[in-house]
């Protein structure tokens, strides 16, 4: 779909201005270091069963909440932290994701010695096939299948082999904008 400046782009970035922004600057490319990584894993984690469009709205007070997603201050929050973040009407209150984040940083603080930036990136597939249309975005892919399960082994919560996946397109891990999409590289 082309907008006002003439450019085509995938079709889910057109119907919000937030959308726009984010497909035209951040999806897909390439994300590297532990704090930028870890935001978007928890950011794909508070995602989950909700719109994408209210995670981005929300991505300042994330923020904000949560040290700006630095790992190491993540993982010395307390109780008293937890319910700080349950009582922010600026943030998704979901106990469980709360807790999984604080316990992601944690985990990733004492069993990702290599870095998250390493960790995500060696599953960069060795090939990767553009979709020529939004009908063909996988959902999931080898790599996310064993990314997930890597993660899971290494103590971390609310990361499926979907999460997985998108963090990869979020990260620019893989490249899912379509073929006439003017960011295709």
């Amino acid at each position: 779909m082309s907008e006002p400046d003439g450019r085509r782009r995938c079709d889910w970035a057109t119907s919000a201005p937030e959308y726009l922004a984010y497909h035209d600057d951040e999806w897909g490319r390439p994300l590297h270091g532990d704090g930028a990584l870890f935001e978007r894993l928890s950011l794909e984690a508070f995602q989950s069963g909700l719109s994408w469009l209210i995670i981005l709205r929300k991505r300042p007070a994330f923020r904000a909440a949560f040290a700006g997603f630095e790992v190491p201050a993540v993982a010395a929050f307390d109780d008293a932290d937890v319910a700080r973040l349950l009582a922010n009407p600026g943030i998704v209150r979901n106990r469980a994701k709360i807790e999984a984040t604080i316990s992601n940083a944690r985990r990733i603080v004492e069993a990702v010695p290599e870095g998250l930036d390493a960790l995500l990136w060696s599953y960069v597939p060795a090939r990767h096939r553009r979709p020529r249309r939004i009908a063909d975005v996988a959902a999931t892919s080898p790599e996310s299948i064993a990314m997930a399960r890597e993660l899971r082994k290494r103590g971390l919560k609310f990361v499926g082999p979907t999460t997985a996946y998108a963090l990869m397109q979020a990260s620019g891990i893989v490249d899912d904008h379509i073929a006439t999409c003017w960011r295709a590289v």
